[in-house]
């Protein structure tokens, strides 16, 4: 049992996942968040040989690396269970991330948002096109209609998704452009961690088998922007439509692989903490949600989608000095903002 004399407080803690919140008993010792290892953990089952989760198991003598003052430490079980874990004990709460992802080319990340699941459109091309209201890529929106419109017929669509926090700041742009293709906002950030999006405008196109053919790139679908972003939105067109029509990505497998962006450990960290932040600035708390924010921003210093897309959240304009703030320590290290993929010359 544990030891009362060393407890700190006692309390119901939220845990944050992905696209899910859930409650745990659990206690402060010592600074450690304790749980009963007696009961099931994180979606875990304690058994006599180990702690099971669906067809996988986790052996007693590995477990007990968790073990303290006898229960098991929440933090350590989710790092040996595979998980990131950042806990604000004052806020009591636990933020969830994965020390790896399902990315790879060989099988897109399938997701069910706003009722579209990605894996419904096997058969077709889809081009996932990451926007936001905080971005210039807003106006692109309708643009992005015209292609899905255009290309429809020759088994093609659009899905795009807006990296808003809030889905009313994204609903008048998808409203405006009168879209037919599947719109979607990803309020929780679920998808565009998936897809290790770190800036919008970005586009991954998906073949009809559901593997990534062009990885995360970054493409405009009108030039309003190119004095700033040096990026042609007729190649990308012509790109698109080659790959439609002839099955042409432009890029070899070998590319691809070279190519795509799979996360570090610091980067699914930096999400922990962006999804601390945005349920507690949710919450009525933006002092702690800043707290939160920076510690992302320190370890992911190259990712917008947290730096520049959370502005909104804590009541920042994320077109204004801070923006440019960002971008100009950015362009100083010499880390890219945009990140476009090689295109095939336009034959």
């Amino acid at each position: 049992m544990l030891d009362r004399d060393t407890i700190q407080g006692v309390a119901m803690f939220t845990v944050l996942e992905a696209g899910r919140t859930y409650r745990i008993d659990a206690e402060l010792v010592d600074g450690r968040l304790i749980a009963a290892a007696d009961r099931p953990l994180l979606g875990w089952e304690p058994r006599s040989y180990g702690w099971c989760r669906d067809d996988a198991c986790l052996p007693a003598s590995r477990a007990a690396g968790a073990e303290r003052d006898g229960g098991i430490d929440v933090v350590a079980f989710a790092e040996l269970t595979g998980r990131i874990a950042v806990l604000d004990a004052a806020e009591r709460v636990l933020a969830l991330g994965h020390t790896a992802t399902g990315l790879s080319a060989a099988a897109a990340p399938d997701f069910t948002l706003d009722g579209t699941t990605l894996s419904d459109h096997r058969g077709s091309k889809v081009a996932l096109v990451f926007w936001a209201s905080w971005c210039g890529c807003r106006y692109d929106l309708p643009a992005w209609q015209e292609r899905h419109a255009a290309l429809a017929s020759q088994g093609f669509t659009v899905i795009s998704v807006a990296a808003d926090r809030n889905a009313e700041d994204a609903r008048p742009w998808i409203d405006e452009a009168e879209v037919t293709h599947p719109a979607l906002i990803d309020v929780d950030g679920v998808v565009a961690e998936l897809y290790n999006v770190i800036n919008v405008p970005t586009v991954v196109w998906i073949d009809e088998e559901g593997r990534i053919v062009r990885p995360q790139d970054t493409q405009t679908a009108t030039d309003l922007f190119r004095s700033m972003n040096g990026l042609d939105s007729q190649a990308s067109l012509d790109a698109l439509r080659r790959w439609v029509t002839e099955g042409d990505a432009g890029l070899t497998p070998g590319q691809v692989a070279e190519h795509l962006r799979v996360p570090t450990a610091a980067e699914q960290k930096a999400r922990a903490h962006a999804r601390l932040g945005v349920w507690l600035a949710r919450g009525g708390k933006p002092d702690a949600a800043r707290r939160h924010l920076a510690a992302a921003g320190d370890l992911a210093p190259h990712d917008l989608a947290i730096r520049r897309g959370l502005m909104p959240v804590t009541g920042e304009d994320p077109f204004g000095d801070a923006f440019f703030a960002i971008r100009g320590e950015l362009e100083e290290a010499g880390i890219p903002i945009y990140r476009p993929l090689p295109l095939p010359d336009r034959a």
